[in-house]
């Protein structure tokens, strides 16, 4: 099969594999599993960055312990952010009420800082990681490497985070003890993050987070699967979580970017492949 013929045919399985995760039961899951937790502002993300940079899922403590079943672990520090207070004033001439809004800082918890409760349901949060073995896996391995445009080192990586590139300290980390299979994905995701939107690209090309995260994402999808890799099981589920339900089209206006990086990195791979067992 002609490469073009194989990308066409990879891009109508991603696409149809998003717009499939949104008819199933695991996306209303999903959806009720979102629904209970706060709705929280700019600010207050900015907290929370700042505070727990690899924060994933944060609440409160009453609502970790009595709705997902998990407590918080002994000397864990609290994330502070403003919560909104609303008071009312009844005006006692004509009844007529007034709402007026006060703040003040509580306090919340990533799930990171948290433990299961013994004996208790666990309620699964986030993306299942990929499991599996691959073949060749090292000289691969080895090979995804030398297309990074910067440095790769493996750390331990806090809750859900399995990778991240640093725009500022020009460097990609990848999560330690993940399955062959996952690593590979990841480092892709986080190369491709180096080579769109690093901050040189950025001043170029403007783009906001869902955009940067589907483009690394689907390159991602893309370049496995030219590598006879399947990460749809996670992939798919990733992308239509940053694309939204209505912004299918976000993939779409993005996939000539996608396209062009997924057949530059895979060329590489090969090319890398090929002087390595020279």
């Amino acid at each position: 099969m002609k490469r073009n013929e194989q990308m066409k045919e990879i891009e109508m399985k991603l696409q149809a594999g998003v717009e499939k995760y949104f008819q199933s039961d695991k996306y209303a899951t999903l959806l009720k599993m979102m629904s209970k937790f706060h709705n929280y502002s700019f600010n207050n993300c900015l907290l929370i960055m700042l505070q727990c940079p690899y924060a994933s899922y944060v609440s409160g403590y009453s609502t970790w312990k009595h709705t997902f079943h998990r407590i918080v672990k002994k000397g864990e520090k609290a994330i502070r952010i403003v919560a909104p207070c609303p008071h009312k004033i009844v005006d006692e001439d004509t009844g007529e009420e007034t709402v007026y809004m006060t703040y003040r800082a509580t306090s919340v918890f990533d799930i990171s800082q948290t433990m299961q409760i013994p004996n208790t349901e666990e309620i699964k949060l986030g993306i299942e990681e990929l499991h599996g073995d691959v073949k060749d896996y090292d000289c691969l391995l080895k090979a995804i490497i030398e297309t990074s445009p910067v440095p790769v080192s493996y750390e331990q990586t806090m809750g859900e985070i399995k990778g991240y590139y640093v725009p500022k300290e020009h460097r990609i980390v990848v999560g330690c003890g993940m399955s062959e299979l996952q690593t590979i994905k990841t480092l892709v995701h986080e190369i491709t993050h180096a080579l769109l939107h690093n901050p040189d690209a950025i001043k170029e090309r403007k783009t906001d987070r869902d955009t940067q995260e589907i483009e690394a994402e689907s390159t991602a999808f893309i370049v496995s699967s030219l590598l006879g890799l399947d990460t749809s099981e996670y992939s798919f589920e990733y992308i239509a979580n940053w694309a939204g339900k209505d912004n299918l089209k976000a993939v779409n206006s993005a996939m000539k970017n996608i396209q062009d990086t997924a057949n530059q990195l895979y060329d590489e791979i090969q090319q890398n492949l090929q002087q390595n067992k020279k």
